[in-house]
């Protein structure tokens, strides 16, 4: 373990404030932001050495990562704690708005859905980023997912298991698989990675994300968050037969109690196989 993993795991446990989830969830954030840190160029660190460059690179690092601008609240809180901890709290400025930090929405009916196209692939060069791009938009994963993702170790022949050192949070979710499509294409992505990740071999994660901002970019691919948008929708027309209301379908105050029930029961789904622990947060994808 590193060394600024083991020191921010022994503050946590030797300041027990909150609940136990609350405990649980901050030494969550703090070892995500070690790990990131790591990745980030920033080597040998310890808990006493944090400082605004290093709270300006995580934070340029979410917005363009496109973190959901809640969970990057909770990550600057988690932050903020570590900085009182240890005597630097002048570290962190006060305001979320001096980093850029948008305001959180939850919900909106404006439909986020994003797709990709064999065209828009072909401009991508590198074949392991379009890899990643249409694994994104076949099992609505997260970038770092698909860009971490082991055919050979997620493929189960009915569903994927993802490990939890590719997820937000580190939580392993299963997403199943439910078309001839997504078979054959988790088929040519064994075939491309054999028996490792969608990272080749001489390159390590960071330099990987980086070829793939650069590649997407060059390709003029964006918002690509928007990818789970569109999974997330189709997997609600899917489960319910009727449109979600961010693409156009009915609005949930117009339900009866049966269509209720069963658009609740749609999200319960959705918000597992998107990795949430919340059927609220649907809402962002899918309105209400």
């Amino acid at each position: 373990m590193r060394g600024l993993n083991y020191q921010l795991k022994q503050l946590c446990r030797h300041n027990r404030e909150g609940s136990y989830g609350t405990q649980a969830q901050r030494e969550r954030q703090l070892t995500r932001v070690a790990n990131q840190l790591h990745e980030l160029g920033f080597r040998g660190m310890n808990d006493h050495s944090l400082k605004p460059k290093h709270v300006d690179a995580l934070i340029q690092h979410w917005l363009k990562t496109e973190v959901a601008t809640g969970t990057i609240k909770n990550r600057m809180s988690a932050i903020r704690w570590w900085a009182r901890k240890v005597n630097r709290q002048n570290v962190v400025a006060r305001s979320n708005e001096h980093y850029g930090i948008p305001n959180r929405q939850f919900v909106s009916n404006i439909n986020k859905a994003k797709y990709v196209v064999e065209a828009d692939l072909a401009r991508v060069r590198d074949e392991h980023v379009r890899m990643s791009l249409a694994l994104q938009q076949a099992f609505g994963l997260r970038r770092e997912e698909a860009i971490k993702f082991m055919p050979g170790y997620a493929d189960q022949g009915d569903h994927l298991v993802l490990k939890a050192s590719w997820t937000k949070g580190g939580k392993a979710r299963t997403v199943p698989i439910r078309t001839e499509e997504q078979r054959e294409l988790l088929d040519r992505a064994r075939k491309l990675a054999g028996r490792g990740s969608l990272i080749p071999g001489s390159r390590n994660y960071v330099q990987q994300l980086r070829i793939y901002e650069g590649q997407t970019l060059r390709a003029g691919l964006s918002q690509l968050h928007g990818l789970r948008h569109a999974y997330a929708q189709q997997r609600y027309e899917e489960l319910t037969g009727w449109k979600p209301p961010a693409a156009g379908g009915p609005l949930s105050r117009t339900f009866t109690p049966a269509q209720r029930d069963q658009d609740r029961e749609a999200r319960l789904i959705i918000s597992k196989e998107l990795g949430h622990e919340r059927e609220q947060i649907t809402a962002v994808y899918l309105g209400r």
